[in-house]
C-alpha cells in the first residue's frame, strides 16, 4: 500500500500545517516529530484518520493500525477528559492491583506455562474487579505473517470493534502490540 507521503495531490486538500509538514518531508504518522501523546501528536493522528476513512490518503499497514486504534480520543471519566488509548507497550502505565491476595500488574500479558489458554492478563471489568482474562489457543501459533491468515483471524474476531479490555476479544486482536512481552517473533498488527 502507498505510503501517507506518497499522495502529491494532497495539496488540494484543506490541512493543518502540522500535516502538510509531515507530508512535504515525507515523514509518516508513526514517525512524527511530536511528542507522542502532545495536542500536536493527537491531532495529526485524528486529522490522519479522518483524511483515511475519507478515502482523501493513503497509509501504511502500520499506520492504518494506528488511526483503527483509539489513540488521539478523548472521552470523560470520573468527570475529567481523559485519552482514550495510546496503543504502544511502553508508554502504557502499569497499575499494581490485588487480585486473589497477591499483587498483580494491571493490562500486561503474560503466557500462561500451565492454563487453558496460551496467554492471559489481570485487567478490572467494568464493575472495577479485578479480573484475569485467558485468551490464545495451546498450541496454537500466532500466524499474523500470512496476510490472508490475518484477515481470515481479523473477521471471525471481529477485530474492527474488540470490544473491552475485560474480554478475551480484546486481547487476542491486540496480541502483536504485546509481542515483547508474549514473545512473538512478528511485529505485524493483526
Amino acid at each position: 500500500m502507498k505510503h501517507i507521503s506518497d499522495f502529491k495531490d494532497f495539496k488540494s486538500y484543506s490541512l493543518s500545517e502540522n500535516l502538510s509538514y509531515h507530508l512535504n518531508e515525507g515523514i509518516g504518522i508513526l514517525e512524527s516529530v511530536f511528542r507522542l501523546e502532545s495536542e500536536s501528536w493527537l491531532d495529526l493522528v485524528n486529522e490522519s484518520r479522518d483524511l483515511f476513512y475519507s478515502g482523501k490518503i493513503g497509509l501504511t499497514e502500520d499506520e492504518i493500525w494506528l488511526v483503527g486504534t483509539d489513540a488521539g480520543k478523548k472521552g470523560i471519566y470520573e468527570g475529567r477528559e481523559v485519552l482514550l488509548d495510546i496503543p504502544f507497550e511502553d508508554v502504557e502505565e502499569l497499575h499494581e492491583a490485588e487480585y486473589r491476595g497477591r499483587k498483580v500488574d494491571l493490562n500486561r500479558p503474560f503466557r500462561t506455562p500451565s492454563g487453558p489458554r496460551k496467554f492471559g492478563v489481570y485487567t478490572k471489568n467494568e464493575k472495577g474487579n479485578v479480573v484475569k482474562v485467558g485468551f490464545g489457543e495451546p498450541g496454537m501459533r500466532v500466524n499474523n505473517n500470512d496476510p490472508k491468515k490475518a484477515r481470515s483471524f481479523q473477521k471471525r474476531m471481529r477485530c474492527e470493534n474488540p470490544g473491552p479490555k475485560w474480554k478475551a476479544r480484546y486481547w487476542a486482536c491486540n496480541t502483536a502490540r504485546y509481542r515483547k512481552l508474549l514473545g512473538i517473533k512478528s511485529s505485524n498488527p493483526w
